[in-house]
């Protein structure tokens, strides 16, 4: 935060959060302990879309000894959520690096890039690819990258595609796609888009929700349909802790979501420094 006084400063982090699933806000909050207990801000909350506190408690978050706030968006796309819906919930400039004054706190509000902008994305999707599937040989296996797709978001493939292709560019991994839930390529074309012996999938969402322990592993075909017990145990991690799947005559590894990698926390710190600049 460069010289701003760390003792009076804050770190907001915002999350979606959801109505029905009790994990969309986990990774926020526990990525915000793991920086709280560094103290390297004077204050560290959360704020959600979807889940209390929302974003419009804005102005009880945090009391009048913070003299400066750094919201970073913990989203991997930059796109409506960040660009409109977060500056109008918090009533503040939404272009990144923006700094909004608060006349009645004497507190300056900076809004910092998505967590899904920071350069070290790339590293995070890599170890997570190489975690679930370790001593597999990478020239023998092609490495899909998950995100949700939208055709009423055009920034919603975005991230995943720039990914895909830096990944690829290294020459590592025998191919390298980004694939979709809603657009194509589909995730659910996975065995027809790849012809290596091991594929291994890593969803480019920030938590393990309803998308990465019901949706994919039924588009996958690791399941055939999410009855309530089938929930509850995929819940519980188990979807992501039985690798490799034999199928379609191929070795499939799926990872969980790179936001719950705990590095997340070095990443929402380096953005906020990066907002102060």
């Amino acid at each position: 935060m460069n010289s701003t006084d760390p003792s009076t400063s804050a770190l907001l982090i915002v999350g979606h959060g959801s109505t029905v699933n009790p994990d969309s806000a986990a990774p926020s909050l526990v990525h915000a302990a793991a920086i709280r207990r560094r103290r390297i801000f004077g204050q560290v909350a959360c704020a959600f879309w979807k889940e209390e506190p929302g974003m419009r408690d804005w102005p009880f978050l945090f009391d009048e000894s913070i003299r400066d706030v750094y919201v970073v968006p913990n989203f991997i796309s930059e796109g409506y959520f960040t660009r409109t819906v977060i500056p109008r919930e918090l009533e503040m400039d939404g272009a990144p690096g923006a700094v909004t004054p608060r006349p009645d706190t004497g507190q300056r509000w900076h809004y910092c890039e998505p967590v899904g902008n920071h350069p070290s994305m790339t590293e995070l999707l890599l170890r997570r690819a190489r975690e679930v599937a370790p001593s597999v040989p990478e020239r023998e296996t092609s490495l899909l990258i998950v995100g949700h797709g939208t055709g009423l978001n055009d920034n919603s493939a975005v991230a995943a595609k720039e990914q895909a292709a830096r990944i690829g560019a290294m020459g590592q991994y025998a191919r390298v796609l980004s694939t979709y839930m809603e657009e194509p390529p589909l995730i659910a074309d996975w065995a027809k888009l790849t012809d290596t012996p091991n594929v291994v999938v890593v969803p480019f969402f920030i938590s393990d929700g309803l998308h990465s322990y019901q949706d994919i592993p039924v588009l996958l075909g690791i399941e055939s349909e999410i009855t309530a017990s089938a929930s509850e145990r995929l819940r519980q991690g188990e979807v992501f802790m039985q690798n490799p799947r034999h199928l379609h005559g191929r070795n499939l590894y799926y990872a969980s979501a790179i936001g719950t990698e705990a590095q997340f926390a070095d990443v929402i710190v380096e953005q906020a420094g990066a907002g102060s600049v």
